[in-house]
Order: structure tokens, then sequence, then C-alpha cells
């Protein structure tokens, strides 16, 4: 390892033990830095006040557009084109900075954006792509119902064919972005073939209505929200015309299995780099905490899991750049690194003693925000019946 810089430590560059750095291209670590740039500069000495508020940050959302990171891998219609490895070094970095703004961009630029991107028309495409990777238009990815989480699949939204256009009814609930969205993708049932479509809802569409979820006690700076649908007309133009069944819709959701795992490797870097800046810096019984056994012991079991993270999403990387992750593989990454992002933020937490449940330590927020990592995108037990089926070829759920 690198000579140890205290000042580096809160940037994540003390946590690179087995020197992935040096598996990544120029372009890559470039990458890296600016994100770096942005979330010490930008987002860590604000963001407390916007969690703490449950206040969306508005200006860091902005932010995201002028960086020119919005897209993922999409070409064209002024998205960036990343490779999979660079798409979750983005997240990972956004979500080491804060988890609330790492999930705006998944949904704006994850979701929302490669489903127009995917399934929409040249129209669409052209319509909202450019928009939504400037953040000039904001969108929303509404799939999740208050009785359809892990059974997503059995969604009771209707859109029924009406002369020119569809009328649609149901509730989504969990819809980020939801209650600000200019445009909000809603997969529905078509009532004549039983099969589940998308259909883009424009802001200000009549029926439509959208309510900010309170209380959360994680990723509290970015907001959810509950939808009502009631005989909300839309233009046959606004159905996405490659989404024509659930399978459609799962090819969206491949790729935010893999997120999830990027997502909770910045959660747990933060939570490493605050323990070990923290240990380093503070006194007890006349010498630092670093000079205890029991410390070290705990500081090395954090950075194995956070190494074994790293591994994992580089890997991830490099099968999508193959073109050979799937949705399992995923699935098991997701398993691993929430699990293990749980554990060592839980780890850190307590190795600030008393001061770990303070904001401006960057620990407790990360251990709240994880939680919802772990739940959304299928929970650890969905995962593991998912994985399960497929080493065993036994279906255990419907």
């Amino acid at each position: 390892m690198d000579t140890l810089d205290l000042s580096a430590l809160g940037a994540g560059l003390g946590t690179d033990y087995f020197r992935l750095r040096h598996q990544l291209t120029p372009e890559q670590r470039n990458l890296v830095e600016r994100l770096r740039g942005f979330v010490d500069d930008e987002v860590r000495p604000v963001i407390n006040g916007y969690w703490e508020r449950a206040e969306f940050p508005w200006v860091l959302a902005r932010r995201l557009g002028e960086l020119g990171i919005l897209g993922e891998g999409i070409g064209g219609h002024g998205c960036p084109g990343l490779d999979p490895l660079s798409v979750g070094l983005v997240y990972s970095e956004l979500a080491r900075g804060d988890g609330s703004l790492a999930t705006f961009a998944a949904v704006q630029g994850g979701l929302v954006m490669q489903s127009i991107a995917m399934l929409g028309s040249l129209e669409q495409r052209q319509t909202w792509l450019p928009a939504l990777a400037r953040v000039e238009k904001i969108g929303a990815f509404a799939l999740t119902e208050p009785d359809h989480g892990s059974d997503s699949v059995g969604l009771e939204t209707t859109a029924r064919r009406d002369g020119d256009g569809y009328v649609i009814d149901g509730a989504k609930r969990w819809i980020g972005n939801g209650s600000i969205a200019d445009v909000v993708i809603v997969w529905a049932r078509d009532t004549e073939d039983g099969e589940v479509k998308g259909f883009l809802v424009e802001k200000g569409t009549p029926g439509f209505e959208a309510s900010v979820i309170e209380g959360k006690g994680a990723v509290r700076a970015v907001w959810q929200a509950d939808l009502r649908l009631d005989q909300v007309r839309i233009p046959a133009a606004n159905r996405l015309p490659g989404a024509n069944s659930f399978t459609d819709t799962a090819l969206v959701l491949a790729g935010t299995r893999a997120t999830c795992a990027w997502f909770a490797l910045g959660h747990a870097v933060a939570g490493y780099d605050a323990a070990l800046t923290y240990a380093h810096t503070r006194q007890q019984f006349g010498k630092p905490l670093t000079s205890f056994q029991i410390v070290q012991q705990r500081l090395v079991r954090m950075l194995a899991d956070v190494t074994a993270m790293q591994l994992y999403c580089i890997q991830l990387g490099r099968l999508g750049e193959a073109g050979h992750l799937d949705h399992t593989l995923a699935g098991l990454a997701k398993l691993h690194n929430t699990t293990k992002a749980r554990q060592v933020l839980a780890e850190a937490r307590d190795l600030l003693g008393g001061n770990g449940i303070l904001l401006e330590n960057h620990v407790m927020r990360h251990m709240c925000d994880i939680e919802a990592v772990h739940t959304f995108e299928g929970t650890e037990t969905m995962q593991t019946l998912i994985v399960g089926r497929d080493i065993t070829g036994v279906g255990a759920f419907r």
C-alpha cells in the first residue's frame, strides 16, 4: 500500500489495498478523480443539512447534468456512452458522497433513460434523452405498487386502449422522483392482451397525482412518492413501442442489481475511511485508537470486506464489457456487497463511539442509507432465492 496520507483517507485514496486502480484506463482514472473532487468539494460539505431536513438538493442534482455523467452507456443524444466499469465507478463515487444523490442519478440516468433508450421510439429518444441527461427535465420509473414489491410482475395497474390513446388506472409506491418528474414511465398491464407495457405520462396530465412519502429514515435527501392514476389519458404515441411484455421491463432492470453492488461499495468505503481517519486522530488512555490491537483487528476486517466488494465490482464491470453479465451474477454481487456494507458501517459507527451517531462524522447517514440499498431491486432474501434457483434448477418461489 502507498504511504499513508491522512488527508486523503476521506477521499477514498487509502482504500485501494489491492491496487485495483492500476487496472483502470487513464480515462477511467480521470473520471474517478473528477467525481471525487465534486463529491469532496461540493457534496460532503453540505449534504448533511439536506439529509437532516429531508430536502431535495436541487443544486447538486443540476450539477450532475453539468458533469455529463448521466445516461450510462447510451451513445448519442447528449449521453456520455460510458463503458460498464465506468458506469459502476460513477455510482460508487456518488454513493461515497451520499446515497440520496446516487439514488437520484440511478433513477434518472439508469432506469428512466435506459427505458427510453432501449424501448422507446426515435422521436421519444430525441425528445427526452438530451434534456434528461442535462437534468433540464426529470424522470421517474413507476413499477412498484403498494401490494407488489418483490412480486413486481404481478402489478395491477391497467392500460386500456381507447380511441387514439390509452387510459391508465392504478397506484404506484416508492417511486423515486415521482413528485417532481416531468415524465414518468408507468408500467401497466394492457387489458387487451394482459401483457405489461410501458407508457410515458407527462407532468400535468389530468388524473395523475403524486405525494411525497414522509418519515423515511434512509435516503432522506431524495423523494419517493405514492402515485395515483385515475383515468389518466395519454396519446398512443406515448407508449414505449419496444415494451411489449414484462420480459422487456426486465431488460431495463437487469443492470440495476449491479448498480446496487457499486452503491454498497461506495457506502462501505465512506464508512471505512471515516473509521480509519477517526482512529488515527482520536486519543484515548493517552494514545491514538490505532495503537490498540483490537482496533487494528477491526479495521483490518473492515478493509478485507471492502476489498472483497471492490473485487466483486471490478468483475461486474469486466463481465459487462464482455456482454456476459446476467441477472443472477449481478444478484449475487448485490447480495454480497449490501450484506458486507451493512457490517462495515455498523463497525465504523461503533468504532467512533458516541461520535458515530453525529452526522458531521459521515457514518450514521451512510449506515441509514445502506438499508435502502439493501432493500430496493430485491432484498437479500429475494437475491438468495433467485441465485438458488439458478444453481439448483429448483424454484422456491412462484
